[in-house]
């Protein structure tokens, strides 16, 4: 649900009555939906006029419904021009692109909703979910009118001639400043590149940020964009407590008891780590306390991390401890390294093609051709060393597994009701921070954010628990976390404990902590697997077809 000071209060969806089928209007209505959000209500008349939209929207604008609507009805209109017989009502004319499997998954779910009166009439498939090769080519051969996909997928099917792009009407790229970011550079200029896309079709991009990922992209799929500012009401700072506390790598263990024992956070809390071991490590280690919790994480398959978001936001946790892996490549702050934030605080800036004035609307050109077509790369400066490596230190069997390169936790999934964000690791970079932090004191509401510090001189003190290689730069990394923030006019203020108070529970602590050995950890994660692919759909539906053609055979006896 949209953030409340982002709806247009004086729009109401109906109002597009002359522009929008009946049957969308109908569902929005049912999904609770009677007002546009800003960004949508300045998207959709403008997507439905063929214009290229580029909007710059935080999380909870409403970024999807304003895609999805314009390309949904322009499918609709194209249909209802045509006959039936008409072999070109069956072409894919929209092609939604997205970073991680995470968001694929969210956007086929709203698209399902908004489809729920004209299905019969506008197919979509993700190609992006756990379906196997084969099962998704026979999808694709009846040509579904939506395709959402990330761009490694896109451009493996594009390429084995498995999905179609010629008749494509519509491109997305959704969450475009992290698209890049997540090592999908090579499969995007490779896909507009290549032949596979038609020389005429309407693209929007949709991000949160303004990047020079952004602007690469921008040159690369807009023609004349429209750009959309998004006006907002109050200041959302205000809304979010900051906190850091600077303590040891064991003390982390110490502190999140004493804080979840004594329910000193109230409501739901995402506790983010650095890699999947801590995860289960930090899990099994709550559970000594009878404190339950839920791992989200690379290693599970797609299907058991959407059912963990899912019974997070139900309520059947109220913990779940996400590894943010950083994407495929992590990335470290320097201490020379421009503010990113900078160029947010900058008027957009067309592509290299002229730019077409939009009056009588709060969208706006800008003249100015695109400063960058290549993604420059983080530099570290000659004096300083490389960002710590965990190829450095001893690989452990146990963490020989395939992770999702395509997965993200960080932005691009729809965590409801979040009361406090714990960065038990702190992120390795500042922009991280700002997106782990943004999943709380959303939709009017409060919230809070607490994060460990190790200082430097003790780190790696504890060999089980303390060697965590991002954790030797926390303070380089929190000093420009505070930079930042305060330029955003906030402030992250120390969580003072009563040290002497806490004491009395770290007998308890370190005999739970001892505990947790890796065979433990490795024993969970495989029983999770286990748990996992047991309960999953697919093979109770298996076993359920089994069942009935075992009886069936035995009835038949």
């Amino acid at each position: 649900m949209a953030t409340s000071n982002l709806v247009d209060k004086k729009t109401l969806f109906s109002s597009f009555s002359h522009i929008l089928d009946s049957r969308i209007l109908r569902a929005l209505a049912d999904a609770g939906f009677a007002k546009p959000t800003l960004v949508q209500a300045k998207a959709i008349p403008l997507a439905l006029e063929s214009r290229d939209i580029l909007a710059r929207a935080r999380t909870g604008s409403g970024k999807t419904a304003a895609y999805c609507v314009p390309v949904v009805q322009k499918i609709l209109n194209v249909k209802n021009a045509l006959d039936e017989e008409d072999p070109k009502m069956r072409a894919t004319r929209a092609l939604i692109l997205v970073p991680t499997r995470e968001l694929s998954e969210q956007v086929t779910a709203y698209l399902k909703t908004l489809l729920v009166y004209c299905e019969d009439e506008v197919s979509l498939c993700n190609v992006s979910s756990g379906t196997t090769s084969h099962l998704q080519r026979i999808l694709l051969s009846d040509q579904p009118d939506i395709i959402i996909a990330t761009p490694s997928r896109a451009l493996a099917l594009a390429q084995s001639k498995a999905l179609s792009l010629g008749s494509i009407d519509s491109l997305v790229i959704d969450e475009a400043d992290l698209i890049l970011s997540y090592g999908h550079d090579e499969d995007v200029r490779q896909l507009f590149s290549g032949s596979f896309l038609p020389k005429v079709y309407q693209s929007f991009l949709m991000s949160a940020t303004m990047t020079e990922d952004v602007e690469m992209l921008k040159g690369l799929t807009l023609r004349n964009p429209v750009t959309l500012k998004l006006e907002e009401g109050e200041d959302e700072a205000a809304l979010l407590s900051q906190y850091a506390v600077r303590c040891s790598e064991v003390d982390k263990f110490l502190l999140t008891y004493v804080i979840l024992k004594l329910k000193l956070i109230k409501g739901k809390c995402i506790i983010f780590v650095n890699d999947v071991d801590r995860s289960y490590r930090l899990k099994l280690f709550l559970e000594q306390f009878s404190i339950k919790s839920c791992v989200l994480n690379s290693e599970l398959p797609l299907n058991s991390r959407y059912h963990a978001v899912q019974e997070f936001n139900q309520g059947v946790y109220d913990y779940i401890i996400a590894t943010d892996e950083g994407g495929p490549g992590v990335e470290y702050d320097t201490e020379d390294e421009e503010d990113a934030e900078e160029d947010e605080e900058e008027e957009f800036t067309s592509t290299q093609r002229e730019p077409v004035a939009d009056a009588d609307t709060d969208a706006e050109d800008s003249p100015e051709p695109s400063s960058s077509s290549k993604v420059k790369k983080r530099k570290r400066p000659a004096s300083s060393p490389p960002p710590p490596s965990s190829s450095k230190s001893k690989k452990r069997k146990h963490q020989k597994h395939v992770s999702d390169r395509e997965y993200g936790v960080t932005r691009g999934v729809d965590f409801v009701d979040v009361s406090c964000v714990l960065n038990f690791d702190l992120p390795t970079t500042s922009r991280s921070y700002t997106h782990r932090v943004g999943r709380t004191a959303r939709a009017g509401r409060t919230g809070m954010s607490l994060s460990f510090v190790v200082p430097k001189d003790q780190w790696g003190e504890d060999k089980v628990v303390g060697c965590l290689p991002s954790a030797q730069r926390d303070e380089t990394i929190f000093a420009k976390i505070e930079k930042e923030q305060g330029a955003r006019g906030s402030k992250i203020k120390e969580y003072n404990f009563d040290m002497k108070q806490v004491e009395a529970f770290r007998y308890r602590m370190q005999d739970a902590l001892r505990s947790v050995t890796k065979a433990a950890i490795r024993e969970a994660r495989v029983k999770e697997l286990k748990a996992e692919i047991l309960n999953s759909d697919k093979l109770k539906n298996i076993f359920a077809t089994i069942n009935r053609y075992t009886q069936h055979e035995f009835n038949r006896i």
